[in-house]
C-alpha cells in the first residue's frame, strides 16, 4: 500500500488525538460567512518519503498531479505573481484586479543577485551550484522576504527549499535530496498537493542535472486542520489504501525550463472517491 496514505493517516490521527485548538482565540482566517476559522493543530511535524522507493501520491483520494505541477511550475520556471499564468483558480482569492498576488511566491524566486560568477535568479543559482557546485551546503531558495511582506496578498505558506547532495560507493550518480520547509499548512486541502509538486520538482531538478531523486524531508511548523474539515478528515483516514501510483518524466527532457505538465506521466492510479466543496479558509 502507499507510504504516503500511512504517513497522512498517521499525522491526521496525530493532530485530531493530540493536537491543541485554537477555537476563541484571535485568528486571522475566517470563512465565506464571516464566521472565525478555528483549527486543531500540531506544531513541528516532519515528513520524510523517499522517491527511490516510490512517489508518495495519495490513494485514499486523487491528488490532481498535474495541475500541482502546473503551480510549481508557474513558481519556479515562470517565475510568475500573475493567475494568469495559472491554468487552475487556487490563487483567485488573493489576486487583484490585474491578477497579480503581490510580491510573492515567483516574484521571490525571479529576484537577482549578484555573484563572482554573474548576476543569477534563485532557480538558475540553484541550477548553476548543482552542475559545477553539487556538494555544497547553500544551495537554497527562499520567498520569505522581510521587506516584501507587506506587499504580498498572502505570505508565502512553503516558503523554503534546500538542496543536498549524497552519493554513496556502490552508487553510479549522486542523489539529490530536498527539505521543505512550510510555516503553515492546512492539512486537507494542501497537504498531498504540496508533497506531490515538490516531489515533481526534485524529479525535475534531478533529471535536468543529471542526478537520482532521492528524499523529500517536508518540515510544517504549524500543521492544523480546520474546524469544519474534521469530520471530512475522519472519513477520509478511514478510506481502503492502494499501491502508490508510477509518476516518471520525459527522459528527453534535460533542461529544467522545458518541462510541462503534460512530462509528467502518471500510470496504474488506482484512489478513493474525490472529496468535494471543501470550505476554504481565506
Amino acid at each position: 500500500m502507499s507510504r504516503a496514505d500511512g504517513i497522512f493517516k498517521t499525522m491526521c490521527q496525530n493532530i485530531i488525538e493530540h493536537g491543541t485548538s485554537t477555537e476563541g482565540q484571535k485568528v486571522r482566517p475566517h470563512w465565506e460567512d464571516g464566521t472565525p476559522a478555528y483549527t486543531i493543530k500540531q506544531f513541528g511535524v516532519c515528513n520524510r518519503y523517499d522517491l527511490r522507493q516510490e512517489f508518495p501520491a495519495l490513494t485514499l483520494r486523487r491528488t490532481a498531479i498535474k495541475s500541482a505541477v502546473d503551480e510549481i511550475l508557474w513558481i519556479y520556471q515562470k517565475k510568475s505573481n500573475n493567475i494568469h499564468d495559472l491554468k487552475s483558480h487556487i490563487w483567485d482569492s488573493w489576486a487583484d484586479e490585474t491578477g497579480s498576488i503581490g510580491k510573492a511566491y515567483g516574484y521571490q524566486i525571479a529576484q537577482v543577485s549578484h555573484y563572482p560568477e554573474g548576476d543569477m535568479d534563485q532557480m538558475d543559482r540553484v541550477l548553476f551550484d548543482l552542475t559545477h557546485n553539487p556538494y555544497s551546503r547553500r544551495i537554497i531558495t527562499s520567498m520569505y522576504t522581510f521587506s516584501d511582506l507587506s506587499e504580498m496578498h498572502l505570505y508565502p505558506c512553503a516558503y523554503n527549499v534546500i538542496y543536498n547532495v549524497t552519493k554513496t560507493p556502490n552508487e553510479a550518480k549522486p542523489t539529490l535530496n530536498m527539505l521543505l520547509v512550510q510555516r503553515s499548512q492546512d492539512i486537507l486541502a494542501a497537504n498531498n498537493w504540496n508533497v506531490c509538486q515538490y516531489a515533481v520538482l526534485l524529479m525535475m531538478v534531478a533529471q535536468a542535472t543529471n542526478m537520482i531523486p532521492g528524499e523529500l524531508v517536508h518540515m510544517i511548523a504549524d500543521a492544523h486542520i480546520y474546524d469544519r474539515h474534521i469530520p471530512v478528515v475522519k472519513e477520509l483516514i478511514s478510506r481502503k489504501e492502494y499501491p502508490a501510483p508510477q509518476v516518471r518524466l520525459n527522459p528527453a527532457i534535460t533542461n529544467f525550463y522545458d518541462f510541462t505538465p503534460d512530462d509528467v506521466i502518471v500510470e496504474n492510479y488506482e484512489h478513493g472517491p474525490q472529496v468535494t466543496n471543501i470550505p476554504i479558509a481565506i
